[in-house]
């Protein structure tokens, strides 16, 4: 898996609702609901409650994040 694939994939989910899982250090773990707002070259934003919460596609590839499409 690599970073075109991912962007490739998050791409053609632009404006659709996903579940995103971000498992973060000492076992904390958040989960936001939103949509894909837009695409970047190194980053990818998710509008979340009228807040963009950004993230990478690096995360995505070693399982940091976790993306659900709804």
């Amino acid at each position: 898996m690599n970073t075109d694939f991912i962007k490739d994939e998050i791409r053609s989910h632009l404006n659709q609702a996903v579940s995103i899982t971000v498992y973060g250090m000492r076992n904390k773990i958040e989960n936001y609901i939103g949509y894909i707002s837009a695409v970047y070259p190194n980053i990818f934003t998710v509008m979340v409650d009228g807040e963009n919460k950004s993230f990478s596609y690096c995360d995505v590839i070693t399982k940091e994040v976790k993306i659900e499409y709804i």
